[in-house]
């Protein structure tokens, strides 16, 4: 057996792994039903919306519809889902809510722990998030990102094997050179069925309680508890 290669570059999910969406998707939900006067149970509606979200993309991947950015199908999930909790939104509604994912708190160790592991390897997002929003959640949270990979860069959603490769592509690094870095089981299964390096950050909170979806379901390279974990078992 070959020598495993030196990871070069860690590429991070980012809803939920860097950012609390859960957390920062409700207080602006609130928010906004305060301001305008709007009475509805903002956390199942926080939560509904997120659900919507795996289906929407599900349907770009199977080529029942073209693709489409995220704030296209969350817009599109938002609208759809207002007369299920009883509120009607219109479409400046739909665009000021939309944008509450473009300005998601960081999870408390995300930005240091991404300046500590820049030190020593590229990073970069691998997200969901088209780019225009990627751009957006890094200003608004102050990530150092080295690149920034968008879903609308390659046209595809993970784990489409199009978005783990095409990041290796244009990083000009062997899979295997390339490590992934999430709190999801699935992502990372995907990321290593293609022979990328794999990290499994815990997030307890991402979903409001511990669960089984914040522990690890297989042998990953590494699992932490933090972004500063990964990078002190990395950089060494």
């Amino acid at each position: 057996m070959g020598a495993v290669p030196a990871v070069k570059a860690v590429v991070f999910d980012v809803f939920g792994t860097l950012v609390d969406w859960r957390g920062s998707v409700f207080a602006g939900l609130s928010a906004f039903g305060e301001r305008r006067g709007m009475a509805a149970d903002w956390l199942a509606l926080t939560d509904a919306w997120r659900g919507a979200y795996k289906p929407a993309m599900d349907a770009v991947r199977r080529g029942e519809r073209e693709f489409a950015s995220l704030d296209v199908l969350h817009g599109e999930a938002l609208v759809a889902l207002g007369p299920r909790f009883g509120v009607a939104f219109s479409e400046a509604d739909v665009v000021e809510l939309v944008g509450l994912w473009h300005r998601l708190a960081p999870w408390p160790d995300s930005v240091a722990g991404i300046l500590a592991l820049k030190r020593g390897v590229v990073v970069a997002s691998l997200s969901n998030g088209h780019v225009a929003l990627q751009v957006n959640l890094a200003k608004f949270c102050g990530f150092a990102w080295d690149m920034i990979f968008g879903s609308d860069i390659f046209g595809h959603f993970k784990p489409d094997a199009e978005v783990y490769l095409g990041a290796c592509r244009f990083l000009g690094l062997a899979p295997g050179e390339v490590m992934l870095a999430a709190a999801h089981n699935d992502d990372l299964l995907a990321a290593r069925r293609l022979g990328l390096r794999t990290a499994f950050v815990r997030r307890p909170m991402e979903y409001g309680a511990p669960d089984a979806r914040a522990e690890p379901a297989e042998d990953w390279d590494f699992v932490v508890d933090s972004v500063p974990g990964l990078a002190g078992r990395l950089l060494i």
